[in-house]
């Protein structure tokens, strides 16, 4: 039996040789022991991390943080780097508790991310509109953004300081109104390494 479909003629796939097998006989990837547990009320984080699913990001994160726990104990690195967006949709406080309890030992971030961590402690603010930046020609025209994350860096080379502690150093000792929310100044009253790589992911 043939159908038309436009001008040619299809035929109808042949199941004739397709051997079907007992779904309970196959060994399958996902089973209900797998599945996500619903934190109870007032249930710890640890309860919440190990109420993720068994597979893929859930088993992911638990093995990282594992790691990072393992790398810690043995006196290792902890290298985290990151992109503009952490810090843009708020996640420095986090990240600023693990660099005071020893689970960041070196930042790394690109150069969209000193302008968001300068915004945020100079100002408590960040993240303008992009869309209407542009169509104004305002885009990345923040008077304070520009001048003084330049001074820094200015500053910083003169003492042979790269971009990353030369914008925390300037945070920190000019006391910047918010510069606890800082990842650059926490690394330089730290003394943790912050490297900027201005043109990754920009």
């Amino acid at each position: 039996m043939t159908r038309r479909q436009g001008r040619r003629q299809t035929r109808p796939i042949a199941l004739t040789g397709i051997v079907t097998y007992p779904l309970a006989s196959r060994r399958s990837k996902v089973t209900l022991d797998d599945f996500a547990r619903p934190p109870r009320r007032g249930a710890r984080v640890r309860a919440f991390l190990d109420g993720l699913p068994r597979q893929l990001a859930g088993d992911t994160l638990r093995r990282l943080a594992a790691d990072v726990l393992r790398a810690r104990a043995r006196g290792r690195p902890i290298l985290w780097g990151i992109g503009a967006h952490v810090i843009k949709v708020g996640l420095s406080p986090v990240l600023l508790d693990l660099m005071e309890r020893g689970l960041v030992t070196g930042i790394a971030m690109n150069g969209a991310g000193i302008v968001h961590d300068f915004e945020l402690a100079l100002a408590g603010q960040t993240s303008e509109d992009v869309e209407a930046g542009l169509g104004r020609g305002a885009f990345g025209m923040a008077r304070e953004t520009g001048e003084q994350v330049n001074r820094a860096i200015v500053e910083g080379d003169r003492d042979g300081l790269g971009l990353g502690a030369a914008v925390g150093r300037f945070l920190e000792k000019g006391r910047a109104r918010h510069r606890r929310l800082s990842l650059l100044a926490a690394a330089w009253r730290l003394g943790l390494p912050a490297t900027v790589h201005v043109a990754v992911g920009t």
